[in-house]
């Protein structure tokens, strides 16, 4: 007998990322949203237009301030929007 294999992780995001990824589009300048998580972190990475821009990220931590759970870590940053060429 075989054993089955382990079930595959949840792709749901839970309402409260979902809200995140809502709020931080409707941020003018945000082209792109990417959210990973993990046990106490969250990280967010944007891409955004004009490219670079800091400001935007202050606001998403602004935005964000409130969705976030007492004690969990959260990173934000800017994704290059240029394909990697490998």
């Amino acid at each position: 007998m075989t054993t089955p294999p382990p079930p595959a992780p949840p792709t749901e995001l839970s309402p409260r990322l979902r809200r995140a990824i809502e709020v931080v589009y409707a941020i003018e300048g945000v082209v792109a949203v990417r959210l990973w998580q993990w046990p106490g972190n969250v990280a967010l990475g944007v891409i955004t237009a004009p490219p670079g821009s800091e400001e935007i990220l202050r606001r998403i931590d602004v935005v964000t301030t409130a969705l976030r759970e007492p004690g969990e870590t959260w990173e934000l940053g800017l994704l290059d929007s240029e394909p990697s060429s490998v």
